[in-house]
C-alpha cells in the first residue's frame, strides 16, 4: 500500500496544476467534529435579536393552524437571470469532480470501473482518458483493500474519491471506514488529515433486490470524525462534489440510484454547497417536513395534495445528514410548532431517530404535538415491485401524517 501511494504522490507530484484555490468558511475547520453555527454550539438557537431559549416564559401561546387554499407547492422564488446550462444528475456529479480535479493535481478517483468504463453509473465517463490511469485508477474487487489504500494515500497529501460500485459493497470496507477513517486524525494527535471523499448510489431502486437496496447512513452516522451529505437535485449534486473534495475532513457523500437520471439548470459559473446547511425546499407555515435524498420528491408531491386540501407545509431538505443543521431547523419549528420528518433510511436506529432526538433535546418547548417520523419499514427489501413499493414511505402516507399533525 505504501509503494502505491507513493507511486500516486510521485505521478501527480510532475502533473501538479498552479490553479488558484479558494476557500469558503464553513470548510475551514481541519478538525473532524460537527461545528455549529453559533461558536460550535448547536443548542442556542435563535430566530431574532431577543432571547429565545428553551426555559423562556414570554412566548404567545399557540393554537391549530388557520388552514389557508392560496399556498404554492414549489418554492417562491425568482428566476434566475444567470446563465445556465442542463444537465442530469451524474452528470452534474462528473462536472463537479472534473472542475476539482483540473483544479487540484492532488485529486485522484479510486474504484472498481472507474478508469475506461466511466463507472457503473457513468459519472467518471471519460475522466481517464483526459487525467490518465494513476488518477483514476481502477482497482480489483477488494474494498477493503482500496479504500484502505485511498486512506494511506490521503495521509500523504492526496485527495482521493473513493466509489463504492453499490453503498452496500462498502460494507466490506466498514473497519477501514470507522477505525482509520473517522479516527487517524484524532489519534494521530493531528498529524495526519484525512481528505478523503467516499461516495456512490445506494437506496431504494428497482427490484434490485435486497443486497442492492441498502440505505447506509444509519450504519455510518456512529462513526466519529465523519461528515455525511445526500445530494437530491443535480445543483447540489455538484456543489456538494466540490465541496467535500475541498473539505479536510472524510465526507460520505451519498447518491440515490433513482435520481442520477434527474435533470436540471445549473449556473455556467462555479459555485459550491456548504457541508453543514439545509436546503429551504418550499416555506409555509403549518407544518415543518424534514426529507432528503429520494425521499424529498415524495414529499413534494404530497405537498401538492395538501395544498389543495389547505394545509401549507414547509418543506426542508436537510442535505447535511451529520451534523444536522439546527439552525435552520430550529427555526422553521419556532414557527410552525410542528414536525414530521420522512426518509427512506430503516425506522430502527435510523437518520430520522436521530433527528428526532435532537429535535426534542433542543427545541421540545416550542412543539405543539409530538414529532411524527415516516420511515421504511425494518424488513430486507423485496424484490417484488409491489412488495418493494409497501417497504418505502408513499405521498398518501405523508398527507395522512400531516392531517394527523395539523387537527
Amino acid at each position: 500500500m505504501a509503494t502505491l501511494s507513493q507511486g500516486f504522490g510521485a505521478a501527480l507530484s510532475s502533473t501538479c496544476l498552479d490553479s488558484k484555490r479558494f476557500e469558503v468558511s464553513s470548510l475551514k475547520s481541519s478538525l473532524p467534529i460537527q461545528p455549529g453555527r453559533k461558536g460550535g454550539r448547536v443548542f442556542a438557537i435563535r430566530s431574532d435579536s431577543r432571547d429565545n431559549s428553551l426555559g423562556s416564559s414570554n412566548s404567545k401561546p399557540r393554537s391549530s393552524p388557520k388552514l389557508v387554499t392560496n399556498a404554492v407547492a414549489t418554492k417562491n422564488e425568482a428566476a434566475s437571470s444567470k446563465p445556465g446550462h442542463e444537465l442530469l444528475l451524474f452528470e452534474a456529479l462528473r462536472e463537479g469532480l472534473e472542475e476539482e480535479m483540473d483544479r487540484d493535481a492532488t485529486v485522484c478517483v479510486v474504484g472498481e470501473d472507474v478508469g475506461h468504463y466511466g463507472g457503473s453509473y457513468k459519472v467518471t465517463k471519460g475522466l481517464a482518458t483526459k487525467f490518465g490511469d494513476l488518477r483514476v485508477l481502477d482497482t480489483p474487487i477488494a474494498e477493503n483493500s482500496f479504500t484502505g489504500m485511498a486512506i494511506g494515500a490521503a495521509m500523504t497529501g492526496l485527495r482521493p474519491i473513493i466509489e463504492g460500485m453499490n453503498m452496500g459493497f462498502l460494507l466490506l470496507a466498514f473497519n477501514q471506514i470507522s477505525n482509520n477513517c473517522g479516527m487517524l486524525h484524532y489519534t494521530s494527535g493531528g498529524q495526519f488529515k484525512i481528505p478523503v471523499v467516499i461516495r456512490g448510489p445506494g437506496g431504494v431502486g428497482r427490484q434490485l433486490g435486497a443486497e442492492h437496496s441498502q440505505r447506509l447512513e444509519s450504519y455510518f452516522q456512529s462513526i466519529p470524525g465523519i461528515q455525511m451529505v445526500a445530494c437530491s437535485t443535480p445543483y447540489n449534486a455538484k456543489g456538494l462534489m466540490k465541496a467535500a473534495i475541498r473539505s479536510e475532513n472524510p465526507v460520505i457523500l451519498f447518491e440515490h440510484v433513482l435520481l442520477y437520471n434527474l435533470k436540471e439548470t445549473i449556473p455556467d459559473e462555479e459555485y459550491i454547497c456548504s457541508l453543514e446547511e439545509a436546503e429551504m425546499v418550499r416555506p409555509g407555515e403549518h407544518i415543518t417536513i424534514l426529507t432528503y435524498s429520494r425521499m424529498r420528491y415524495h414529499v413534494m408531491q404530497a405537498a401538492k395534495t395538501l395544498v389543495n386540501k389547505g394545509y401549507d407545509p414547509e418543506v426542508i431538505d436537510i442535505r447535511s445528514l451529520k451534523p444536522f443543521d439546527l439552525y435552520t431547523i430550529g427555526n422553521s419549528i419556532k414557527k410552525t410548532h410542528r414536525v414530521l420528518i420522512v426518509e427512506e433510511c430503516m425506522r430502527t436506529g435510523g437518520i430520522g431517530a436521530s433527528l428526532t432526538a435532537a429535535i426534542n433535546e433542543n427545541f421540545h418547548d416550542y412543539l405543539d404535538a409530538p414529532v411524527i417520523c415516516l420511515s421504511s419499514q425494518d424488513v430486507p427489501t423485496p424484490y417484488a415491485g409491489t412488495l418493494e413499493e409497501f417497504t418505502i414511505v408513499q405521498p398518501a402516507q405523508i398527507v395522512a401524517a400531516v392531517e394527523k399533525l395539523c387537527q
